[in-house]
């Protein structure tokens, strides 16, 4: 088995049909890589012709180190790292292919000199991050919760999950003057509006640029929708910006707090989401809607009755005392990559 780095065109040939995030898509890659000062790196495991394995990197080189993301900071992109497509059912294949494509990729990006810092957020379908810890990373667990909508026939009985409370506020949304609809990319650049005027308001910078949030929409085409709720007179009261792999929903940008006769506003627009990917025949492929995160308790507080399942990623990060400042560094400068 050997481990090389290939093309964009053959990266999107060789994605499978499922277990991979929405940012590991071409058009997202290319986006993603427009918005950095960063080199993209993708490398693929090869068993004779076949691709067995895909992990995405971005490499930036600076004068007192070199810094390998899976993902890049500052562009809000979840999760990203490392996607197996074994071609036999066996264990033991998958984590020889696992081992191959962590050790390979690692040992090209100069991982093991004390001036690297290496830092890789999982997939959701990558379950066994025992190589990155093999490999001399640090590994720790992160969560996020995970709506099933595979089993559901109708919202009505998905609802039947969701916690009494919420399950009473969605019921009302047919009695209320509010319209939910995707209104495109121009829905997405007014939700990016409304979360970034509160940002501003508690003095604190926006979670990713209006430039980006254009251009990857614009990349996606047929892979996002804006939700936007509106009262009668058509005034904006609130949206969400969800984007779709092959497999899930995820709700990635939006939120912002807004209340319209006593019910938040965002608890009607995961109703409609919701109600749309169990109803639209292009979602016949979904089967989760992310929450994107369980990690903060604030905010389990609400997403924890939406009863989705408890899901686990992993970060791995450089470990060792030498990577202590560059890790404090990383954090303090993680919007640096950015060139918007």
């Amino acid at each position: 088995m050997r481990v090389e780095q290939i093309g964009l065109e053959e990266w999107g040939t060789e994605l499978p049909k499922s277990g991979f995030e929405v940012f590991h898509l071409p058009a997202a890659l290319s986006v993603v890589t427009d918005h950095l000062d960063a080199e993209r790196r993708l490398y693929a495991a090869k068993k004779g012709q076949e691709t067995v394995g895909l992990l995405p990197v971005f490499v930036e080189e600076r004068r007192v180190g070199r810094a390998v993301l899976s993902p890049p900071p500052g562009l809000s992109i979840p999760r990203l790292g490392p996607v197996l497509m074994p071609n036999s059912p066996k264990l033991r294949k998958r984590e020889q292919i696992n081992q191959a494509l962590v050790e390979g990729v690692l040992e090209d990006v100069g991982a093991s000199s004390s001036t690297t810092l290496v830092r890789i957020l999982s997939p959701l379908d990558y379950g066994d991050p025992r190589p990155l810890s093999w490999n001399g990373l640090d590994v720790d667990p992160k969560f996020t919760y995970v709506v099933d909508v595979d089993d559901a026939s109708s919202l009505a009985e998905l609802m039947k999950g969701f916690s009494k409370s919420l399950r009473n506020k969605m019921r009302r949304f047919p009695e209320l003057d509010v319209t939910i609809s995707d209104e495109g990319r121009s829905g997405a650049v007014r939700i990016h509006e409304d979360v970034a005027e509160r940002y501003l308001e508690q003095d604190k910078t926006p979670p990713v640029h209006r430039r980006f949030v254009e251009d990857l929409v614009d990349a996606l085409d047929d892979r996002f929708r804006a939700y936007v709720a509106r009262d009668d007179e058509g005034a904006y009261l609130g949206g969400i910006v969800v984007l779709y792999s092959n497999d899930h929903a995820y709700f990635w940008l939006g939120g912002a707090r807004h209340s319209y006769d006593g019910i938040s506003v965002n608890t009607l627009v995961h109703r409609q989401i919701l109600d749309d990917v169990l109803t639209d025949p292009d979602f016949e492929s979904i089967t989760g809607y992310d929450l994107v995160g369980a990690n903060t308790e604030r905010l389990c507080e609400y997403k924890a009755k939406f009863c989705g399942e408890l899901t686990e990623y992993y970060v791995a990060e450089s470990s060792g005392v030498g990577m202590t400042t560059a890790k404090t560094a990383y954090r303090m400068f993680s919007g640096s990559l950015t060139k918007s």
